[in-house]
C-alpha cells in the first residue's frame, strides 16, 4: 500500500472515532421505501437472473483454489451450471457443465483434477479447454463436425486474485471497467493474489439473496442479533462511508478503538481498530480484517426466489508471511473458521430464515431503508438501475 492510501486509511479511522464521541454515523441522502414482493416475485427474480447475473462480472473462486494446470471447479450459477479450470498456460476457463451430445453432467465432483472431463452418460469426453476430443462409436453416431460441439463457454477473467464470470455465453467481460478506476485501485493495493484462500464453503439457505446480501452490509443489527458475539468486539451503527456508485466502502470501528475516546491518538496507526467492509457489486462483501480477508458472495437460485447459495471464504497469507510456525498457523485460522460457522448457522441464519418467511405474509406493507443503512442503500440502487434497463444495453456491464 501506498503512504496516501495508509494516510487516508487513518484520516477515515479518525472520522468514525469522531463518529462514536458523537453518537453519529455516516448517512445516506434519503430513506428509501421497498416492498416485500421484491423478495417473493419469480417474474422479478428470472429478471435478475438475466439483467443483472446475465450482464456483469461476478465473484466464484479465488484464484489459489485451482492453483496448477488441470484443477477444477464446479459452480452453480443463476443461469448456468459450470466448470472453471486451470489451463495449460496458466489462464482460466468458464465451461458450461453439460455434454453437448444429450445433456448429461459432465461433471458432478466439487473439485479436483482432470486432464479430460468424460460424460458419465456416453463417454464422449473433453478436454480441458472446451475442446470435444471423443465420441465413442463413432462410425455409428453419424457425420458431425466435432469443432461445432465442443463446451460452451463464459466470459471469465482472472484479476486481484479472484475469478470473475458473466453468467451469459453471449456476453463479454471487463473486471476493471465494472469496477470503476477507484475500487480497481483499491482491490489492486490488497495484492489478494498473494494471498491462499485456506477455506471456502457454500450454504444454501432457504432465503432470497437479496435478504442475504443485505445482512452482510448492515451495522446496525450487531447488538441486537449478534449481543454474545460481534457485539463485544465491533461498534453498532457506526460507519465511514465512501460512495463508489456500483460499490462502496465503509469502516466500521471496533471496541478496541475505546482506549481514544478521551485523548487523541496522535500519529499512532489504528488499523487494527477497525474493520472495512467492500461491497462488491452485484453480490459480494468483501471484508479486510487486519490479519486476512473474508469474502462473502450471496447467488440467487436457477429457479425459486425465495432460496439462495451463501459462499465464505477465508483469505489469508501464509505461515511465513505472518511470521509464525505452521502448527500455529493452522491452530488460528480452524479456529477463527469455526467462529465464523458458529456465527453464521446460531444466529446469522435463523434470523434470516425467518424474515424471508416474513416476507411472504400478503399484507407486509410497505418497509423502508434507513438512511443510516447506507451500504444497503448503494445495494439496492445499483438493482434498481439494472433492472431498469433492457438486456440490450452494454453486456459488459456499464450502468
Amino acid at each position: 500500500m501506498t503512504d496516501d492510501v495508509s494516510i487516508d486509511r487513518e484520516a477515515r479511522i479518525r472520522r468514525a472515532l469522531d463518529h462514536l464521541r458523537n453518537d453519529t454515523t455516516d448517512q445516506f441522502e434519503k430513506v428509501e421505501p421497498f416492498e416485500a414482493h421484491e423478495f417473493t416475485d419469480p417474474d422479478l427474480a428470472a429478471r435478475e437472473r438475466d439483467l443483472i447475473f446475465g450482464r456483469v462480472p461476478t465473484i466464484v473462486a479465488h484464484g489459489s483454489e485451482i492453483p496448477k494446470t488441470y484443477d477444477f471447479k464446479t459452480v452453480r450459477l443463476p443461469r448456468n451450471n459450470i466448470i472453471i479450470t486451470r489451463q495449460r498456460d496458466g489462464s482460466v476457463k468458464a465451461l458450461v457443465n453439460l455434454c453437448r451430445h444429450r445433456g448429461g453432467l459432465l461433471e458432478g465432483d466439487p473439485c479436483g483434477k482432470r486432464r479430460l472431463f468424460s460424460c458419465p452418460y456416453h463417454r464422449w469426453s473433453y478436454d480441458i479447454d472446451g475442446t470435444l476430443r471423443t465420441i465413442t462409436r463413432d462410425t455409428t453416431v453419424g457425420d458431425l463436425d466435432q469443432a461445432e460441439y465442443g463446451l460452451v463457454e463464459l466470459p471469465v477473467e482472472e484479476r486481484h486474485g479472484f475469478v470473475w464470470v458473466v453468467d451469459n455465453a453471449d456476453a463479454e467481460i471487463d473486471v476493471a471497467s465494472w469496477l470503476g478506476p477507484e475500487m480497481d485501485e483499491i482491490m489492486a493495493g490488497y495484492d489478494l493474489g498473494g494471498l491462499g484462500c485456506i477455506r471456502a464453503e457454500g450454504f444454501e439457505e432457504p432465503v432470497n439473496w437479496k435478504v442475504m446480501q443485505d445482512a452482510f452490509l448492515d451495522g446496525y443489527h450487531i447488538q441486537y442479533a449478534h449481543p454474545n458475539s460481534a457485539a463485544k468486539y465491533i461498534h453498532t451503527n457506526v460507519m465511514v462511508f465512501e460512495d463508489f456508485d456500483r460499490h462502496c466502502r465503509f469502516i466500521a470501528p471496533r471496541k478496541s478503538i475505546d482506549r481514544w475516546l478521551e485523548e487523541e491518538p496522535g500519529d499512532r496507526s489504528l488499523v487494527e481498530d477497525v474493520t472495512e467492509t467492500h461491497f462488491l457489486g452485484p453480490n459480494s462483501t468483501l471484508l479486510k480484517q487486519p490479519d486476512h480477508f473474508q469474502l462473502l458472495t450471496f447467488r440467487p437460485h436457477p429457479t425459486s426466489p425465495t432460496h439462495s447459495v451463501m459462499e465464505m471464504r477465508l483469505i489469508v497469507p501464509s505461515a511465513d508471511e505472518a511470521g509464525i510456525t505452521q502448527e500455529r498457523w493452522e491452530y488460528l485460522w480452524e479456529k477463527n473458521w469455526q467462529i465464523l460457522l458458529a456465527v453464521l448457522h446460531a444466529e446469522d441464519f435463523p434470523v434470516l430464515r425467518d424474515s424471508q418467511s416474513a416476507m411472504g405474509s400478503a399484507d407486509a406493507g410497505s418497509m423502508v431503508l434507513g438512511r443510516n443503512e447506507v451500504a444497503n442503500q448503494v445495494f439496492r440502487r445499483l438493482l434498481k438501475r439494472l433492472l431498469a434497463e433492457t438486456s440490450e444495453t452494454d453486456e459488459t456491464g456499464e450502468a
